[in-house]
């Protein structure tokens, strides 16, 4: 466990800070964009991004990159909504999110308001469905930003601060403690559990079917 640890976090440390803030930042704004935001998983990339950070400047740097990537993301998901969303909901795309996951998004922002966009951030499918319907539904953009920022902020904070902490934690305990790396397991998966947690209470805020 040890030695395999070892050589990820090496591998993702001598990738340049620019270069894996970048991507991330990149990822994180693909994962929120509605046309591929069902596919990319966008926390792993920022969990992986975050073990490589070497500096609290690092570590400040890639929370902002996420929340910048996360805004211009939902942005694109909002605009497109904004201007093309009946179009998008008859496409093959539409089709293939499937007309249970438009309804529930529409109905989520129609019962939730403005919360509907701060929860969704930490829901799945959601998070890429809500902007474009708050778009298509006609929300002033700057009440959508006026919610989704901080929801951007948290689960960047959230995110990078786990990432970061395992890391450390990690090589803090190699050279003393022989099962340091089920420490970085544990920290990691303690986390999922957590987050799971949380998407489930924050789904029962969502509109149920009838």
């Amino acid at each position: 466990m040890n030695a395999f640890l070892d050589w990820f976090l090496a591998s993702v440390g001598t990738i340049d800070p620019v270069l894996r803030i970048g991507l991330a930042g990149l990822a994180i704004l693909l994962e929120t964009s509605v046309l591929i935001g069902l596919v990319i998983p966008g926390d792993t990339v920022v969990l992986v991004a975050a073990t490589g950070t070497q500096s609290t400047v690092e570590y400040i740097a890639l929370i902002i990159t996420i929340v910048v990537g996360s805004l211009i993301g939902e942005s694109i998901g909002f605009a497109l909504g904004h201007t093309f969303g009946p179009a998008i909901q008859h496409s093959k795309i539409g089709r293939w999110i499937g007309h249970k996951n438009w309804v529930a998004a529409e109905r989520f922002l129609d019962h939730r308001g403005g919360w509907a966009i701060f929860i969704s951030r930490f829901l799945p499918v959601l998070h890429s469905i809500v902007p474009l319907t708050a778009g298509i539904a006609g929300m002033h953009y700057r009440r959508f930003v006026a919610w989704t920022v901080p929801a951007c902020a948290l689960w960047a904070t959230a995110y990078v601060t786990v990432g970061r902490t395992a890391a450390v934690t990690y090589e803090q305990l190699n050279q003393s403690v022989q099962f340091a790396g089920y420490i970085f397991v544990g920290i990691i998966l303690l986390f999922i559990a957590v987050m799971a947690l949380v998407k489930k209470s924050l789904g029962r805020y969502t509109p149920k079917d009838d």
